[in-house]
């Protein structure tokens, strides 16, 4: 499967990369690419994958880039665009006119005595854990409308906001009670055409206080606790589908199930969920 998956992901880039010749460079983005996810789709980091031993025989033909060029180039502007218009290709939601979206978020966490900085404490299962998280927007049918990395500390309302203010989607979108916020439910209100449906963070006995609520957030208490709620109730049913879409992405042998010990600090982390999104988009769609 590495192999299929390899060669999938190879013709994509080669799909969109427009070779230039420069005197600067020895190895075209392409090259570099190649060596990057040959290193993710295998779970190693980028030293092992610079080495001709650790490639299927027929592979092994070319020259390939050092360590230090790899991570030279994997920074450079060219490379990030390139990798950008992938994700544009291959994880882009496929359907315009999806009426249903879910959000939510996945802990990646790492050792307790890492010593990345950049990394947060937070809740994740059975306890509080150091990491990072993956914030996604996704589609029912598996397409990423909109993804952030955070510190696991920083609050999934802050990161939706973040989210939110830069996708451009119609209809429901369904959240677990984490994400009851008012300012929320505002921006989709903003949007005109964007409707939250979360259960109330407190329950449903609770009062709503004193502010003044935005017209989304009284619209989805309407529709989950109102004397009509079937409906309301068919779409939370629904929610569970990013925990089916966390799960295809964990549940394969080079699926995102952690990050390993040469990934830290936020931009090495971003660059290998980057590649694990990919590389499981190229994996559904090919099963």
């Amino acid at each position: 499967m590495e192999l299929e998956l390899f060669n999938s992901i190879v013709q994509s880039i080669s799909q969109l990369f427009k070779p230039k010749r420069s005197k600067n460079f020895t190895f075209t983005d392409l090259d570099i690419l190649k060596v990057w996810f040959w290193s993710v789709i295998h779970d190693r980091p980028v030293s092992w994958a610079t080495q001709p031993r650790n490639w299927a025989i027929h592979l092994r033909k070319h020259v390939l880039p050092t360590d230090s060029t790899m991570s030279r180039r994997l920074r450079t502007k060219s490379i990030k665009e390139l990798l950008e218009a992938l994700e544009q290709k291959i994880i882009a939601p496929k359907d315009p006119n999806s009426l249903v979206w879910l959000i939510d978020g996945k802990p990646l966490t790492i050792s307790g005595c890492s010593k990345d900085k950049q990394a947060g404490y937070g809740r994740a299962a059975g306890g509080k854990a150091k990491g990072y998280k993956l914030h996604a927007i996704v589609g029912k049918s598996g397409g990423i409308a909109n993804w952030r990395i955070a510190p696991m500390n920083k609050d999934e309302r802050v990161m939706a906001e973040r989210m939110l203010k830069f996708t451009n989607i119609n209809g429901y979108i369904l959240a677990d009670g984490n994400y009851d916020s008012n300012t929320l439910f505002a921006m989709c209100d903003e949007k005109q055409n964007l409707q939250m449906v979360v259960p109330r963070r407190f329950g449903k006995n609770r009062g709503l206080g004193h502010r003044k609520q935005s017209a989304g957030r009284l619209r989805s208490k309407e529709l989950l606790e109102g004397p009509e709620t079937k409906f309301g109730d068919d779409l939370i049913d629904q929610r569970e589908s990013i925990e089916r879409f966390y799960g295809n992405l964990t549940n394969w042998g080079g699926g995102l199930t952690g990050l390993p010990s040469w990934v830290r600090t936020h931009r090495r982390v971003h660059r290998w969920v980057q590649a694990k999104l990919l590389l499981n988009a190229i994996r559904r769609t090919a099963a």
